[in-house]
């Protein structure tokens, strides 16, 4: 794959608020690429740059080989689609999806077949006639969809499109955006604040925060090996822990001393020596439960705890277990029928078991400046990667 969608260097700031501080990162031509990351992480401001609708204070952004930061949307192959839809209420649907292609002059003949071809894409021939008024916000938001691809961009931007909509129809929406993706094969950006949007439709993700890109990857790679504290937190549920290294050994993994706990045995994939202070995150469902103490294993690590707090949430059970000075999360997922067993209860004392390979050594900010990267094994500081 070719580099299709480029942002080099790209900066915003509004007054003394810096919304996107040098950014650098390229979209492969036909992917589904996700900006990620809460309220004020410069996501949105970064698809307002590539859709013209602002100017950044720096950098530039390139699609399929043209520079065009300095041109207006209506000269870019961009289309945009709006959490709140932008549809015109008093229209049908058919003249919705027909509005960018009468203002361009298209010839009638060419209007009603490519307005035929998008309310067969969005699966609403029946519903052509009615006025958006009419219709669900799960069907308006397919509306502004097709109102958007009508007009052939080579890029289609999506702003938060299913915030407005509630849970399940959201993950239908997904499913049909994803689908409608495969049909036409453009590329797409998608903004979301939300983890399980991003890791259901996105080919990859960019994990943003305070205007910085932490991490660039798949769903996967994103989850199961996040670079830093934030983005472990804010993609699922983690558990961290402090320590310092006792003992590389010759395998993969190293020896850890966490306050509190027998020695913990972790997957050195930072490369870290002894005498280094570490940074471990290690997700809920990671964790095995039991009443009873697990067999030892080579790679295994076991601790003892006490259990606090039970939500029951029918696919899986959440724990918090009090180890020392760690309340720790578990997720149990009930991959058997449970009302023939004896569930653990609160105040019940269990045991906690986990791989080694299952944690994930993380780099740190400096408390003085969280734009700053640290490496487990040095001291030295480095820019975050855009």
């Amino acid at each position: 794959m070719t580099d299709f969608l480029v942002f080099e260097g790209v900066s915003k700031s509004y007054g003394d608020i810096r919304a996107v501080d040098s950014v650098s990162f390229s979209i492969n031509k036909g992917e589904i690429f996700s900006l990620l990351g809460p309220s004020g992480c410069g996501k949105t401001t970064l698809l307002r740059c590539c859709a013209g609708f602002e100017d950044p204070d720096a950098g530039r952004i390139i699609l399929d080989g043209r520079d065009i930061t300095g041109l207006p949307p209506h000269e870019r192959k961009v289309n945009t689609v709006f959490q709140n839809y932008a549809l015109f209420p008093h229209l049908t649907i058919r003249d919705n999806i027909a509005f960018g292609p009468r203002m361009a002059r298209w010839t009638k003949g060419e209007i009603d077949k490519e307005v035929a071809r998008m309310l067969e894409l969005i699966q609403m021939e029946d519903y052509a006639d009615r006025k958006v008024t009419e219709i669900s916000g799960g069907q308006k938001q397919r509306v502004a969809i097709a109102r958007a691809l009508i007009n052939r961009p080579q890029v289609l931007l999506l702003d938060e499109p299913l915030a407005a909509l509630d849970l399940k129809l959201r993950q239908r929406m997904l499913v049909e955006l994803d689908a409608i993706h495969d049909e036409v094969g453009i590329t797409f950006v998608y903004v979301t604040h939300d983890q399980s949007e991003a890791m259901g439709i996105s080919d990859r993700i960019a994990a943003m925060n305070r205007g910085h890109i932490e991490q660039i990857g798949k769903p996967a790679e994103i989850y199961e090996a996040p670079r830093s504290s934030f983005v472990a937190a804010f993609i699922g549920d983690t558990n961290f822990f402090d320590g310092s290294v006792t003992d590389v050994m010759d395998g993969p993994y190293c020896r850890l001393k966490i306050e509190g706990f027998p020695d913990v045995l972790a997957w050195n994939d930072k490369g870290v020596q002894t005498g280094n202070a570490v940074h471990l995150s290690l997700r809920p469902e990671k964790f095995n439960i039991s009443r009873e103490q697990p067999d030892v294993l080579p790679n295994r690590n076991v601790v003892q705890g006490v259990v606090e707090d039970i939500i029951y949430l029918g696919s899986h059970t959440k724990y918090w277990v009090r180890v020392e000075d760690y309340r720790l999360g578990v997720h149990q997922q009930h991959s058997r029928y449970l009302l023939d067993t004896r569930p653990i209860t609160w105040g019940e004392k269990v045991y906690l078991s986990w791989f080694a390979d299952d944690s994930c050594m993380l780099e740190r900010y400096k408390a003085e400046d969280e734009n700053l990267l640290v490496l487990p094994d040095t001291e030295e500081t480095e820019p975050v990667e855009a």
